[in-house]
């Protein structure tokens, strides 16, 4: 409790300078994941803004508008699923690199695609590599952040989402103004390599968590091997279907709303690219302020 008008308790004090008394591989696995999140962030909603030039572009249909957004969220599944076991067997780090250097490279190449199926292939691919990315990040989150800090880091980092689909809003400002659209569609894909460049930060500064590193030695000695069949036995089967099923709902929800969202106010409400910049950098504020205070509520 307060001890007088305008001072606070060491407790209080401790709870404000929680960052501070992270320890070092605490600070950089938050930093790292949360530049991951934010880069996520910028190569998947990038396609949501450009829905519109392609349609024109190509003279494809809204039906197959979709399809190159769905395949990607699809292939996300099965990438973090297969990111999923290969972290288990090799370590969260390195396929936490190999994961973002994927989905990198793939985002890099959808802005040279010619044709719809180019596209479509390479927004697949693209998935595998954010859906893996996402699944290591939390994973490596979880055993990393101390317990009684870890939903405000985990809310942190979920705000990089909202971060990165700023800066996609962003450059889909600028690119789009100063860039006639068959090019500036392109260059927004293009952007999307940046991710790449945080593989370096990774690698120098964020080490593998201590507890994985002690149960892999375990398994290891004692010849086992981790079992996906295994979140299907009984203890945990009741919290493997809830969660998943949250998962499905929030997802689907949030995706169905952003991905048509810009389409929706360029092609319903004639919104021109400025004003749906404007309209985009406040619904991204209301999501990053819901994923820290949410985070905050939590603990």
């Amino acid at each position: 409790m307060r001890t007088s008008v305008g001072t606070t308790t060491p407790k209080e004090r401790q709870q404000r300078a929680w960052f501070a008394q992270m320890t070092p591989p605490e600070r950089n696995t938050m930093i790292a994941t949360l530049f991951g999140w934010a880069l996520d962030g910028l190569d998947v909603m990038v396609y949501s803004l450009i829905i519109p030039t392609l349609i024109a572009e190509w003279h494809i249909d809204q039906g197959q508008a979709g399809i190159l957004a769905s395949s990607a969220l699809l292939a996300s599944s099965l990438g973090g699923w297969g990111a999923g076991v290969l972290a288990d067997r090799f370590g969260r780090i390195r396929i936490l690199q190999l994961t973002i250097v994927w989905f990198a490279f793939f985002t890099l190449l959808s802005g040279f695609s010619t044709s719809f199926w180019q596209l479509l292939l390479a927004r697949a691919c693209q998935g595998l590599g954010f859906g893996g990315e996402w699944a290591v990040g939390a994973v490596l989150m979880g055993e990393t952040i101390r317990p009684e800090y870890r939903g405000r880091a985990v809310g942190i980092v979920q705000g990089g989402w909202a971060i990165g689909w700023g800066v996609a809003v962003i450059f889909f400002g600028l690119f789009f103004y100063w860039l006639p659209p068959a090019l500036a569609w392109r260059a927004m894909f293009w952007v999307g390599s940046l991710p790449a460049l945080l593989t370096f930060y990774i690698r120098r500064f964020v080490p593998e968590p201590e507890v994985f590193s002690r149960t892999r030695k375990q398994l290891d000695s004692e010849g086992k091997s981790s079992d996906l069949i295994e979140i299907f036995s009984p203890p945990v089967l009741r919290t493997t279907i809830l969660a998943s099923l949250v998962g499905v709902g929030v997802q689907g929800g949030y995706h169905t709303i952003t991905g048509w969202l810009p389409t929706y106010l360029k092609t319903v409400r004639n919104l021109s690219v400025l004003n749906t910049t404007a309209y985009l950098v406040v619904a991204i504020a209301g999501s990053f302020t819901g994923y820290v205070a949410g985070a905050y509520l939590s603990d």
